[in-house]
């Protein structure tokens, strides 16, 4: 990549690029391939790009060494939840992806599903874990099984599928390692599908089948067992309503640029929405490339799209 040649044209439409990847979350080697992969399809296509990595060096240098536009491919806290979105409106620094309020909001399971039910979108039922949590009492109120995951995690950190009452503890003790908040969630049994937008249009939804029915992380990334149809094979009626939903959910965060909704569809046609992710994963195994290759758009021109539409505010 250090040989890469710059195209005058793409340097006068985006100026120096900074990739930022890595940072210091528990999905820093998630953001590592996917930044890598952003980084490689900008310079191929002639972009003076530059991977920076925030937990090497301080956001501060941006400015000094003459960057003009922000590529985040960061995933996790202190990436994905409105902190570097807020140091690089200081910085006066346009960014791919959603701003700060958003950026934060969504990172919170908890804040998202309350503002999502306050707008009337359907989202499972949940309880919020802590030392002092009735343990049979959730499992009385959300039936079996429950998921359990870190409140500001994503990629699955830290998730289990708790199958029996007394598994509950345990689970809440594992994703405490990971995050102060901790969620249950009721299980919805259907479809797993995910659906990523890309400005103000959503993208062919995806459905995942992953082995044993358990998306962890594992599977997301290092398996070649999980199944990804997309199409989806949904009637295409259907899918235009998810489609729709899911632009719903994206405004009432105020998502912007692009991002993934995952959702559960049931068997008699009920959708909910689990959770909102604004810097989705750019890796081999990722979503958001496989539906934008549905859509007739490859990868090089995917992050392009999401580069020119980086901006401040």
């Amino acid at each position: 990549m250090d040989k890469a040649v710059v195209d005058p044209a793409m340097r006068a439409k985006f100026g120096k690029v900074a990739v930022l990847l890595g940072g210091t979350s528990a999905e820093r080697d998630v953001s590592l391939m996917s930044g890598g992969a952003v980084l490689e399809a900008l310079r191929a296509a002639g972009v003076d790009a530059h991977g920076f990595d925030p937990a090497e060096f301080d956001l501060h240098i941006l400015k000094e060494q003459g960057y003009d536009r922000a590529f985040i491919a960061l995933h996790g806290r202190g990436g994905e939840d409105g902190t570097v979105q807020g140091m690089l409106e200081l910085l006066k620094i346009p960014y791919t992806g959603s701003g700060v309020m958003a950026s934060a909001l969504a990172m919170d399971k908890w804040r998202t599903k309350m503002v999502w039910a306050a707008c009337g979108l359907p989202t499972p039922r949940y309880a919020i874990l802590n030392a002092d949590t009735d343990w049979d009492a959730v499992v009385a109120d959300l039936g079996l099984p429950i998921f359990v995951k870190p409140v500001h995690e994503g990629s699955s950190m830290g998730a289990t599928k708790v199958t029996e009452p007394a598994q509950l503890k345990a689970a809440w003790e594992l994703a405490a390692r990971f995050d102060d908040l901790v969620i249950a969630e009721e299980f919805i049994s259907g479809a797993e599908l995910t659906a990523p937008f890309l400005h103000d249009r959503a993208l062919p939804l995806i459905r995942i089948e992953a082995p044993g029915g358990n998306y962890d992380y594992q599977n997301k990334y290092f398996t070649d067992d999980t199944r990804y149809l997309c199409p989806c094979g949904l009637p295409a009626a259907q899918e235009q309503a998810l489609q729709a939903l899911i632009m719903q959910s994206a405004r009432v965060l105020g998502c912007r640029g692009w991002g993934r909704a995952d959702l559960i569809l049931t068997e008699d046609g009920r959708p909910y929405l689990l959770e909102m992710n604004t810097s989705p994963g750019m890796t081999g195994h990722s979503l958001v490339p496989m539906a934008a290759r549905v859509a007739g758009m490859d990868f090089t021109q995917l992050c392009l799209a999401i580069l020119e539409d980086a901006r401040l505010g």
